[in-house]
């Protein structure tokens, strides 16, 4: 006798984003990461990283990071942990990108004003 599977009522969780961007230049070593999971259209997990271990000697590098794993939204900076709102995902992707351009800024900055400061060789 044959029996037919029962269909689950909730939609099946999958990876639908999972991108890894080794970035090149002044920031060559560091690393993007995005991974988004979806049950039907609805975003249920994900994670944002800045990782460059040249910055962040702890939290495996990750300079700047947003995730909801642990059953809560929360932001990662410098090894330290908060707790954030969560807005809606594409809310949080662009205050991620926004974060990230503004430490990028910063970090240009440092490294002008110190070859500025520091003797030429002629």
């Amino acid at each position: 006798m044959m029996t037919a599977k029962r269909a689950s009522s909730r939609p099946r969780r999958e990876k639908r984003v999972d991108q890894t961007l080794h970035l090149s230049g002044k920031r060559r070593g560091a690393v993007l990461k995005e991974e988004v999971w979806y049950e039907g259209g609805r975003v249920v997990k994900y994670s944002l990283a800045y990782i460059n271990p040249r910055i962040c000697g702890v939290d495996n590098g990750r300079v700047l990071g947003y995730d909801n794993t642990h059953e809560y939204h929360h932001r990662h900076f410098m090894g330290q942990v908060e707790r954030v709102e969560f807005d809606g995902y594409e809310a949080l992707v662009t205050r991620f990108e926004r974060e990230v351009r503004a430490l990028w800024a910063a970090q240009d900055k440092d490294e002008n004003e110190e070859k500025r400061k520091s003797p030429r060789k002629e």
